[in-house]
């Protein structure tokens, strides 16, 4: 039996058709696919972002700015020694953009320069960890992605 070449172009339409609903129904039904917005309320804190950068510029003025490290123990969060631990007040936030589950917010209250995030609050990954901080009055942000 032989295939005209208009038989062979309408096969090959409908297999490429086929092809790509494959994919589609794969993206769309698949968990692994599945990812959530980092924040509920992204527009809300899109236009707060003028201020956040202010507090980024005050941050960059500073002798040393925050510091991160990873232990044994957990994620080391260290500020400027220059400036009282006592005075510092403020929020950490622990972001998981690929479950909002894992999100956690930490209250600042220091008695030295250095705040220890235990290991049992991270899982192997990808983390946004935003530092949103005051001294005496002026306010500070710190930003920075890792991978633990």
């Amino acid at each position: 039996m032989k295939i005209s070449w208009g038989t062979s172009l309408v096969l090959a339409i409908f297999s490429f058709i086929a092809f790509i609903m494959f994919f589609v129904i794969t993206m769309i039904t698949d968990k692994a696919y599945s990812h959530d917005l980092v924040v509920e309320e992204y527009y809300k804190n899109e236009l707060t972002f003028q201020e956040q950068l202010d507090k980024t510029i005050n941050a960059s003025l500073l002798s040393e700015n925050i510091h991160l490290e990873q232990t044994s123990e957990g994620l080391v969060i260290s500020f400027p020694k220059e400036l009282e631990s006592a005075s510092i007040k403020g929020n950490v936030f622990l972001y998981r953009p690929s479950n909002k589950q894992l999100d956690s917010e930490i209250p600042l209250s220091l008695s030295s320069h250095q705040l220890l995030v235990p290991d049992s609050r991270f899982i192997d990954g990808r983390w946004n960890i935003i530092i949103d901080w005051e001294y005496k009055g002026e306010k500070f942000y710190f930003k920075e992605d890792i991978l633990y």
